[in-house]
């Protein structure tokens, strides 16, 4: 049966484990070639479970097309590498998926520059670079789909503050806010170039290796979201025609939900 993206190859970072393992599972079953980027490639690298390897193998285990391309998205080096090594591998890539991050919960207080320049340059300015990598391919086919991957922490808190306040996640919602100011600014430029540009956040919060090391949700959680709704959704928005739904800041339930999908 024919894939709704065969023939399209797709860029997904932040590949090795959760939302982005997931996106780039889903979005080789519906007949993509993907390019998983991550740093982890191989067990015993990273303190969090999850590697590139484990992301291809069930890929491939399941009929699908994928390469492993290791990546250190804080290095403008590496993200220039990687573009170029994506591209001769498969050629122009159709679909970049902006879902790397580095993540840091300190309250600003205490907040290190190191780290605050570290999670900036991976979760803002590393998403711009590659776009800026990608747009001249995509424009001279007349279309591409670039999605980043947001979190409702870059919603404003209100007042009186809530019981979360304390958590330290406002750099973090400082970058997702940036992020999806991003991509709204670029829908706008390219949307005459027939390139999307959506951002999508999961609607409540997904038990990744990630978000269960900071303690955000339990794997046994009952409100907490499976990743494949972010799959599902994020495929929505990487398949629909780029002048229909770009310019978004979606929230995963909700445009399943109005799309009239389920995950």
């Amino acid at each position: 049966m024919m894939g709704v993206l065969d023939g399209k190859v797709a860029l997904v970072t932040g590949a090795s484990r959760g939302i982005g393992a997931a996106i780039a599972a889903e979005f080789a079953a519906a007949g993509a070639r993907v390019a998983a980027s991550a740093r982890t490639v191989s067990p015993g690298t990273s303190r969090l479970p999850g590697t590139l390897e484990d992301t291809i193998a069930g890929i491939r285990a399941a009929g699908g097309t994928a390469e492993a391309f290791q990546a250190d998205l804080s290095v403008p080096q590496d993200r220039e590498r990687l573009a170029e090594q994506v591209r001769e591998r498969y050629g122009d890539i159709d679909i970049l998926v902006s879902n790397a991050a580095v993540t840091y919960f300190t309250p600003v207080a205490d907040f290190t520059a190191r780290r605050y320049a570290l999670m900036f340059e991976v979760q803002v300015t590393a998403p711009t670079h590659l776009a800026q990598l990608v747009i001249p391919g995509m424009r001279a086919r007349g279309q591409g789909w670039i999605l980043n991957i947001s979190s409702i922490a870059a919603r404003h808190p209100t007042m009186p503050p809530g019981p979360h306040a304390g958590l330290g996640a406002t750099v973090y919602g400082m970058c997702k806010a940036a992020l999806e100011r991003f991509t709204t600014g670029l829908a706008a430029e390219l949307y005459a170039d027939g390139i999307a540009v959506n951002s999508l956040a999961p609607t409540k919060v997904v038990p990744t290796p990630g978000t269960l090391f900071h303690r955000l949700t339990t794997e046994e959680d009952p409100n907490a979201e499976p990743p494949q709704v972010m799959a599902a959704a994020a495929l929505a928005l990487c398949q629909a025609p780029p002048d229909k739904l770009t310019g978004r800041i979606a929230y995963s339930q909700e445009l399943l939900a109005e799309l009239g999908l389920s995950s």
